[in-house]
């Protein structure tokens, strides 16, 4: 390839650029069309409840696969190598399956248009107000670091400097959203799998091919393995007991902090109760859509990390700059400009290993993947922010053109405060490290919150909100006493470094929202029983959980036998690495 011109990181030539710009053109004559099928909120918002589970099944996952899904990932593989996997196969599949299997029937059946709605329905407004303010806030913090990823690129690719490719690539997303709603977010993610897809499997491929394969790349990490910050080849080479992940020295916390931390408290708070999720589910058109819609994801999501953690593991051994980082040196650069980190691993793997026309593909993956994540950040704010806050507290019983205009109106604004949110995610070597701190924060004590009271009809409505307040302070406390969970700001008091630190804030979070709401419900009065149809599991009736047609589906369209396998084949993943 020919050299780098100095103000650049990629490359790029004519027809890598021939490829974004049909893909950007592709996006948002999508917007333009969904933009003829909006003509109320529950167009813009849901999109009609109208949509096939198969659409909506890849838009959920497509949803996930976002910049921090990508770049989080690569930085992970490059950093800790093969225990990243638990992100996936413990970390998201068991819970994805739980929300389809269990979860959705009340979400979808009892029609809210949103999550925080249903926690107004279950708990009244207190626990309403807090869920959806702390929900907008989140997403507007988790769209920064899209949009922060997504200015790297651009970037690095025409050498702008970073406020101006920020503004540029967040007008992309703002337009298309704001033509066509949900629909257009939900098609846009459905073309942006497929694109990511084509975009990383080559760079995969060829980077296996350049390394020896398999096992030439486990000789490589070998070789390189105990210099400066690089883990031990056991713990890079095998995902269990993933020490150098969860930051503890005993096997057994490592492995209870993993299952515990993140794939209960973590993984299922972020599935089962995230918004941004749960939208797309809730635009098809019947319960048993709704109920597929995580369980097809499921399957795509299994081999995600064959994508996204082994191109970072190569790049480690690959790339000379990711693997003096790994030896703890400082290098300058970066597709920030600021010094190159476990953030740049895909950029730099791309760089060294794609032709031109490949390596526009693989940027045109990389821009679908930071847009489709950003867009499913902002599609859910602006329908919290509407329904949620705007119609429930601000202005009442307006008609429903003013509340699709508040929409379109909240999306422009979450846009432009993400270019400010941006900028926290400049303060993170490894981004993953940041986004668990904030599913610490907002997560674990929603979902403690939600799974308590859907399971026990006791408990209180003054429970909700104390809970969620007091399980998102301690998740708060937890990571700034920690070593390195909140960046520079995190005072190091209690020993724990790594991604251990953000499961240690969310496991304590979920532990001190369940014991206060238990011992809030205690002493405070409870719904009436007739009031919580639909809403707890014991008082609502199994017809109101499941479709009648379902029965009469073959087995490969019925809820039950998908999860099965999926389940089958997470199991299997997780004994053969």
């Amino acid at each position: 390839m020919a050299p780098l011109a100095a103000d650049t990181l990629i490359d790029a030539h004519a027809v890598d650029y021939l490829i974004v710009a049909l893909y950007f053109a592709v996006v948002l004559g999508i917007g333009v069309v969904a933009r003829r099928q909006v003509s109320d909120s529950v167009d813009f918002f849901l999109s009609g409840r109208s949509l096939p589970a198969w659409v909506t099944g890849l838009a959920f996952v497509s949803a996930n696969l976002g910049a921090v899904e990508i770049m989080g990932m690569s930085a992970n593989g490059a950093q800790y190598g093969l225990p990243s996997v638990h992100y996936f196969w413990i970390g998201a599949i068991p819970a994805m399956l739980f929300l389809g299997v269990v979860m959705m029937p009340f979400y979808y059946g009892s029609k809210v248009r949103s999550v925080p709605e249903f926690m107004r329905r279950r708990f009244g407004t207190g626990a309403h107000l807090v869920n959806a303010l702390s929900f907008a806030l989140a997403q507007l913090l988790i769209a920064g670091i899209n949009l922060y990823l997504l200015g790297s690129i651009v970037h690095a690719l025409l050498g702008w400097p970073l406020w101006v490719a920020l503004i540029v690539a967040a007008v992309i997303v703002l337009s298309y959203i704001t033509l066509g709603g949900l629909s257009a977010a939900i098609y846009n993610e459905v073309l942006q799998f497929f694109v990511i897809v084509a975009a990383l499997l080559p760079l995969t491929l060829i980077g296996l091919h350049r390394v020896g394969g398999w096992d030439g790349l486990k000789d490589k990490i070998t070789a390189a393995a105990g210099v400066g910050d690089a883990p031990s080849a056991a713990q890079q080479l095998n995902s269990w007991p993933g020490n150098a992940l969860s930051g503890f020295s005993s096997d057994w916390l490592s492995v209870v902090g993993i299952v515990f931390g993140l794939g209960f408290v973590l993984s299922f708070g972020y599935w089962t109760t995230n918004f941004v999720e749960v939208q797309r589910a809730m635009a098809t058109d019947s319960i048993s859509s709704a109920r597929k819609t995580p369980i097809i994801g499921a399957f795509p999501k299994l081999f995600v990390p064959f994508i996204t953690i082994l191109p970072g593991m190569i790049a480690a051994v690959l790339v000379t700059e990711i693997a003096q980082v790994k030896a703890g040196q400082s290098v300058a650069g970066g597709a920030s400009g600021d010094g190159v980190t476990y953030n740049d691993a895909l950029i730099y793997l791309m760089r060294d290993l794609l032709p031109n026309g490949l390596l526009g593909l693989a940027i045109t993956g990389l821009l679908a993947a930071f847009m489709a994540g950003m867009a499913a950040n902002i599609s859910a704010f602006n329908t919290v922010l509407s329904y949620d806050l705007w119609q429930q507290y601000v202005v009442k019983d307006r008609s429903d053109d003013y509340y699709l205009k508040v929409g379109r109106l909240a999306t422009v604004a979450a846009t432009v405060i993400a270019i400010f949110t941006a900028g926290l995610a400049s303060n993170f070597s490894n981004i993953m490290t940041y986004l668990q701190t904030l599913f610490g924060f907002f997560n674990a004590p929603l979902f403690a919150t939600f799974i308590l009271g859907m399971f026990w009809k006791r408990m209180t409505a003054t429970a909700g909100w104390v809970g969620l307040v007091a399980g998102t302070l301690s998740a708060v406390t937890i990571a700034f006493l920690s070593e390195d969970a909140f960046g520079s700001a995190s005072l190091g008091v209690i020993g724990v470094s790594g991604q251990g630190a953000s499961f240690l804030a969310a496991s304590t979070a979920f532990v001190v929202d369940v014991v206060l709401s238990i011992a809030v419900s205690l002493v405070t009065t409870p719904k009436p029983v007739e009031e919580l149809r639909g809403l707890v599991y014991s008082e609502t009736a199994r017809e109101d959980l499941v479709d009648p047609d379902e029965a009469g589906y073959p087995w490969y369209r019925r809820t039950l036998p998908l999860a099965g396998i999926a389940l089958a084949l997470v199991v299997v993943l997780n004994f053969a690495f």
